[in-house]
């Protein structure tokens, strides 16, 4: 599954020409309309209401669990990634169905998707356990009071399925039905950079939970050359492959995206005497 990496000129390893983080800029063109997206955002935003949950939920995963974050730095980066993965996908031709199948327009996939991924981790102010049940009335409630500003009941109603399947599947053993439910399972796992990893760690542990957590340094997404999107996992040792392996690839399964999406790790060592350093390619 390992091999070297034959030159430092390949293209897997060289540097990203992209934002570390890929934050969604809503001047920037997209491969999707992005207009009805923008104004959500804007609301979101400025909801009261929302911003104290993204401050509240950090509670029992942190303070009392010990814990990874899972406030609002967290969610910034999911959504994020997931409106970055969603834009490569539709650049690359795919055609998503959620929102679709329920008569809504092409513009609604984007919303659909900022909107669980913003939601979708709110259920930790009940438990951390089981969350993604909890965050499903707690949304609910959220988007009964956000929807009837963009959208007549109908469409809030067919909106606010969507959204509620997507959170309800980005860590359950329910598999997503949509596409755009697993651009969300996706941006989950990604969020896992130098102890961001969403396999839970106790702070200041040594378990092998905590060791890899430390060792990816960076997570990029672009346009691949044999898939629409590629991920590239940049790590400093390979313990960081727990990571990957452990969360990734099984949010990746039955994400309904698996053949459009191509995961490559990239672990950079020292050999052991500090003169060179040695690069393994992973692909998963």
């Amino acid at each position: 599954m390992t091999d070297p990496a034959e030159s430092p000129s390949n293209p897997d390893i060289d540097p990203d020409t992209d934002a570390d983080r890929h934050e969604y800029d809503p001047d920037a063109e997209h491969a999707f309309p992005d207009d009805r997206l923008n104004e959500m955002l804007d609301r979101i935003a400025s909801d009261a209401e929302i911003t104290a949950y993204l401050a509240a939920q950090n509670v029992n995963p942190v303070d009392r669990k010990g814990y990874n974050d899972h406030g609002a730095k967290h969610i910034e980066i999911v959504r994020d990634r997931a409106l970055r993965l969603y834009d490569l996908l539709k650049a690359g031709g795919v055609e998503f169905n959620g929102a679709r199948q329920q008569g809504l327009d092409e513009a609604d996939e984007a919303v659909v998707i900022a909107l669980a991924a913003t939601l979708h981790d709110i259920g930790h102010v009940v438990h951390r356990h089981d969350h993604p049940y909890y965050s499903i009335p707690l949304a609910a409630d959220l988007l009964d009071d956000l929807l009837p500003s963009f959208y007549d009941v109908t469409e809030q109603v067919r909106v606010k399925a969507e959204v509620l399947h997507a959170i309800l599947c980005h860590h359950t053993e329910e598999q997503p039905l949509t596409l755009e439910a697993g651009v969300v399972r996706i941006a989950d796992g990604l969020d896992m950079e130098r102890g961001r990893s969403r396999v839970p760690y106790e702070e200041g542990g040594r378990g092998i939970n905590t060791v890899s957590s430390q060792a990816i340094e960076r997570v990029s997404l672009r346009q691949g050359e044999e898939t629409p999107v590629q991920i590239v996992i940049r790590m400093n040792n390979a313990a960081g492959v727990y990571q990957v392996d452990s969360l990734l690839k099984a949010k990746m399964e039955g994400s309904l995206l698996e053949d459009r999406i191509q995961t490559i790790a990239i672990n950079t060592h020292s050999n052991g005497d500090g003169t060179e350093s040695i690069v393994d390619r992973i692909e998963l």
